[in-house]
């Protein structure tokens, strides 16, 4: 089944230091092309998210963001280290009297700003880089997800097209004992008209050369075995984007010799008609992974 390289997932998570929130979006692109948008404390991680990409996208331009909100200190992930406190206060006193009435007050703002003072306990890092791959991991699953139901969408699309290739083929094919004979017709009303007397041999000549000519079999067969052969690899996944991108450049191929190939109206409408859905369903191939 296709999937569209069109996709959006968030997850977010909250953990007892903080909360975490993953944003992965992806667009078209004719390569995988990851980015990702780190706070400091995880840039180490990067190396392993890019492999998880790798293993599970296979094109793509895709921006994954991570953001945290840490938790306000309480009680026990703050202290203030008291001795320092004390230290601090002595020399500020000490100061003062040196400085007397020139002296500046000293408040307790000043000296929990002073560094040491305030003890932060030392958060696990390798918990909280587990905890940031493990919700990249579901981001990146609902991505998939997305990408996957959007890929559903398209195949529709694209099947109805080829249903409707099939059914101009399958007119022009029908149709085409009557062109030749309404040009063999034309041809012999022209002679009339000019009076030229051709012996029926050569006539008969002229008009399997305009038959020749006028002879779009071949390219009806391979319009039929391409449209096959798509319907056949859209139930395929590794590469199809690619194997999709050139079987619509054949079906254009096919449709372009069908056009200058025609010797009446019916036939360039045929053509017209046939290049427009093949361009409607490149549009749509150019978003499949």
């Amino acid at each position: 089944m296709p999937r569209s390289m069109t996709g959006f997932a968030r997850r977010e998570a909250k953990l007892p230091w903080g909360t975490l929130v993953w944003e992965i979006r992806s667009v078209n692109h004719r390569y995988l092309e990851p980015s990702f948008r780190l706070p400091e404390d995880f840039r180490e991680i990067e190396p392993h998210l890019r492999d998880a990409m790798r293993k599970a996208l296979q094109r793509g331009k895709v921006e994954a963001s991570l953001s945290v909100q840490w938790e306000q200190e309480g009680e026990s992930e703050l202290g203030i280290n008291l001795a320092k406190v004390s230290q601090l206060t002595k020399s500020a006193q000490q100061i003062n009297g040196l400085l007397g009435d020139a002296a500046a007050p000293v408040n307790a703002l000043d000296i929990l700003r002073w560094p040491g003072v305030i003890q932060k306990q030392e958060l696990d890092r390798e918990a909280m880089h587990k905890s940031a791959l493990d919700l990249f991991e579901s981001a990146l699953s609902g991505l998939i997800e997305h990408r996957t139901r959007e890929g559903a969408e398209l195949e529709q699309l694209i099947l109805t097209r080829l249903d409707n290739v099939s059914i101009q083929v399958a007119n022009v094919r029908a149709r085409m004992p009557e062109i030749l004979a309404a040009q063999r017709e034309k041809l012999q009303t022209k002679l009339a008209a000019l009076q030229i007397e051709l012996d029926p041999e050569r006539l008969e000549q002229e008009v399997v050369l305009l038959a020749q000519k006028a002879d779009v079999d071949e390219e009806l067969d391979r319009l039929d075995t391409h449209v096959t052969e798509v319907k056949r690899s859209l139930k395929q996944t590794d590469s199809l984007g690619r194997r999709l991108d050139f079987l619509m450049q054949e079906l254009n191929r096919e449709a372009n010799t069908l056009s200058s190939k025609s010797v009446v109206s019916e036939t360039t409408q045929a053509a017209v008609e046939l290049k427009v859905l093949i361009e409607q369903m490149r549009e749509q191939v150019q978003n499949i992974e």
